[in-house]
């Protein structure tokens, strides 16, 4: 067969295809693996929602997702059907929304973000999974680096249509972009040859047939960095993840501006600074490790809230929602990383994902009940400063246990000499 040589790896060209089609995965189910994202508070608000209903709505979804995280990342580690699993929960996110636009009653949308949390929690860990597969641990952080940027290029491109065709259709014009790009990810998805992906490596473990099996998932409850990661980003996106719904709702009633151009407005310039953040974080985590990549992404947060809360203006957008590609662009990488890292060689390392991704996901869940409170009874100010109190208690957080870190990742995983595919993830 023939090979081509990339960093000094022959690679076979199927491998090569399959992780261009891994990247084309990613950006296509960008826009579907959140579902209406920031768009729903605008679409509810158009609808007399008011904003603590809002968050309590979303609230249920994130927590569907949390409770679903865990054990869907078991099922990462142990299915060979990963492009299935994949392929099954876009289909159920585009489901849902569509049957929220049909009738948006308060049990009908609590619903279909149940459904749409438990997709997305699915499919984290999948992603994660099936790119330990096809590029082993040395080319782990590259090919993170890669899939973030494609996902938030995705993310660009369908804001900037949204923002587009939301302007002259309204916000039902997000669910007929959704659709499509739904479809394009199942095409993407039938070009990652399943004889390309090593199902041992795909879960952590050593390959070949001396490999030891699965340790005892009783690691997942003893182990300190794990439990320190997952620590600092519950907080993290406690104090994140309401920042952007709430700046639409924000614009929305005070009617300043038209609310689907906002909100597109607010993902477009965070998704154009994650793109090179992602990148960045991935020449960051092989050369300086995951460590630093997650403090950066922690010192982001803070001071994106300070500026949100005391600025109460239009034109914060602009700074505001450039700290969120930082630290979102950083995070990608980072979360997946670590959790590869502290585990190698456990056979969990996508159930240590899921573990991190269920306490970030209380973390998601709580943030917009606690901001729409804070909102409705004392302002959209006071809601912000609030956020970036909670982003300060996670950063202490992580210096503070940095030495725990720090034992158990070891060298930075370009120096990390297992996997089946090192130094494979994609041609310059």
């Amino acid at each position: 067969m023939q090979t081509i040589v990339v960093s000094g790896v022959a690679v076979a060209p199927s491998l090569r295809r399959s992780t261009r089609a891994l990247s084309a995965v990613n950006f296509f189910l960008a826009d579907v693996r959140d579902g209406l994202g920031p768009f729903l508070g605008i679409f509810l608000v158009g609808r007399g929602w008011a904003p603590d209903t809002i968050g309590y709505v979303m609230t249920v979804g994130g927590l569907a997702g949390m409770l679903a995280t865990t054990p869907l990342g078991a099922l990462a580690d142990s299915t060979r059907h990963k492009r299935m699993l994949i392929a099954a929960c876009a289909l159920a996110v585009m489901v849902a929304s569509i049957a929220l636009l049909a009738s948006p009653s308060f049990w009908l949308t609590a619903s279909s973000q149940v459904a749409t949390g438990i997709a997305a929690a699915a499919i984290g860990p999948a992603i994660a999974s099936l790119t330990l597969g096809l590029v082993g641990q040395r080319g782990y952080a590259r090919q993170l680096g890669r899939n973030e940027a494609f996902n938030h290029a995705g993310n660009l491109a369908a804001a900037a249509l949204a923002g587009g065709f939301g302007y002259f259709f309204g916000v039902t014009a997000v669910f007929v972009i959704m659709a499509v790009m739904a479809g394009a990810s199942l095409v993407s998805l039938a070009f990652i040859r399943p004889q390309d992906i090593d199902y041992q490596s795909a879960r952590g473990l050593e390959s070949g047939a001396d490999a030891q099996g699965p340790a005892s998932f009783r690691i997942l409850l003893t182990c300190v960095p794990l439990q320190v990661v997952a620590a600092t980003l519950l907080l993290f996106h406690f104090g994140n993840a309401a920042m952007l719904p709430l700046l639409g709702q924000a614009i929305a009633a005070k009617g300043g501006a038209d609310p689907s151009a906002y909100t597109a407005a607010t993902v477009v310039i965070a998704q154009l600074t994650m793109i090179p953040m992602a990148l960045l974080a991935s020449r960051l985590a092989g050369t300086r490790g995951y460590w630093l990549v997650l403090l950066l992404a922690l010192l982001a947060l803070p001071v994106r809230g300070f500026i949100a809360g005391l600025w109460q203006s239009p034109y914060a957008l602009v700074p505001v929602q450039i700290l969120d590609g930082v630290g979102a662009g950083l995070l990608g990488v980072a979360t997946p990383g670590l959790a590869a890292q502290i585990l190698r060689g456990t056979g969990h390392a996508n159930v240590g994902l899921g573990v991190v991704l269920t306490c970030q996901g209380l973390g998601a869940a709580l943030s917009p009940a606690l901001a729409g409170f804070l909102a409705a009874r004392f302002g959209y100010g006071a809601a912000f400063l609030a956020l970036a109190g909670v982003a300060i208690v996670a950063l202490l957080l992580w210096v503070f246990a940095s030495p725990y870190i720090r034992a158990a990742i070891g060298a930075p995983p370009a120096e990390d000499q297992r996997g089946p595919h090192a130094g494979v993830a994609s041609e310059p």
